[in-house]
């Protein structure tokens, strides 16, 4: 039977405004991971109008993630929580914001791009990278609304967060490996900002399984 203590901390965890807000701009940096996905697939399919539309979508979505942390920020100021989990409420929402700059940083990345040209291959392997991220977010979603729903799923949905951010790894290294094999068909300034958006990427999946760990600590109580 739950102590007393628990039950007290679920219900803070259920009444929580904050992880409220939190669910929110998890979506919403989902929504961006999504445009990044369609601005790097149009771009493998020569649809530059299309890239363009996707990543202004995504750089609206990022400005509404700026107001959401805001928001969180402020109320965190105003709950009555202890002090253990507003700490680690602040650390997953740090990481949400840096996630969504590094969501950012590789759109404008595919943005500077537009009109160089790449091969095929590097762009279809980035987009298996962007797939994974999205499928990656989506689960950090997942763990976050089951924090206020079933906190046993946490751990398990966690897991799967690291499952995909490895996956990430594995796909980052043959990007790598692509360009280290396309430096003669690819100018310097193209292959430095190829490497930029590998790097963001990979660093979303290190983000996403941060706070993906955060969550689990919040799941097991204090």
């Amino acid at each position: 039977m739950a102590t007393r203590k628990m039950l007290t901390w679920l219900d803070l965890r259920r009444k929580s405004k904050t992880l409220n807000l939190a669910h929110k701009e998890i979506t919403m940096a989902i929504k961006t991971v999504t445009e990044l996905k369609e601005a790097i697939t149009a771009f493998a399919e020569s649809k530059p109008t299309e890239v363009e539309d996707r990543l202004e979508t995504l750089f609206l979505h990022e400005m509404e993630i700026d107001d959401l942390r805001r928001l969180v920020f402020e109320e965190l100021t105003r709950e009555s929580l202890p002090s253990e989990y507003r700490e680690d409420l602040m650390h997953i929402i740090k990481r949400l914001d840096v996630m969504a700059d590094q969501v950012k940083d590789s759109a404008r990345n595919v943005k500077i791009l537009l009109g160089t040209k790449v091969s095929t291959e590097i762009w279809n392997a980035n987009i298996k990278i962007a797939e994974t991220l999205v499928k990656e977010a989506g689960l950090l979603g997942s763990t976050i609304e089951m924090l206020c729903i079933a906190p046993p799923q946490v751990k398990e949905l966690a897991e799967e967060v690291d499952k995909q951010e490895h996956i990430v790894d594995d796909y980052y290294l043959e990007v790598k490996a692509l360009l280290l094999r396309s430096t003669e068909k690819l100018n310097c300034a193209t292959m430095l900002i190829l490497k930029d958006l590998l790097e963001c990427m990979e660093q979303i999946a290190d983000t996403c399984a941060d706070a993906a760990d955060y969550i689990r600590v919040l799941a097991v109580g204090k």
